[in-house]
């Protein structure tokens, strides 16, 4: 397994439509936490984006879980850096 860091970028002018899109977006976040594929996640205070850590087996699962997320569609984020972490100290 691998751990990956996804910052995602959101456009300030779409925000009443990402907020419709969000209750959807926050269950299926819950289901990869369930799951263990999603180690932590939350946006940012100003709401400009968000940083997600994900636990899986490799690039190319992560962005099958991207393209399955209810934002990806509705095209409301934009991945501002996707990379795979190595955690000097690991989340709890």
């Amino acid at each position: 397994m691998a751990q990956y860091v996804v910052q995602l970028r959101f456009d300030p002018a779409q925000t009443d439509r990402r907020m419709e899109v969000r209750p959807a977006h926050r269950e299926y976040l819950t289901e990869l936490k369930a799951a263990g594929k999603l180690v932590a996640a939350g946006p940012f205070a100003d709401q400009t984006g968000a940083l997600l850590v994900y636990d899986v087996a490799d690039e190319t699962e992560l962005r099958e879980i991207l393209a399955k997320d209810p934002y990806t569609p509705a095209n409301e984020y934009e991945i501002a850096t996707l990379a795979e972490w190595q955690p000097l100290f690991p989340l709890s």
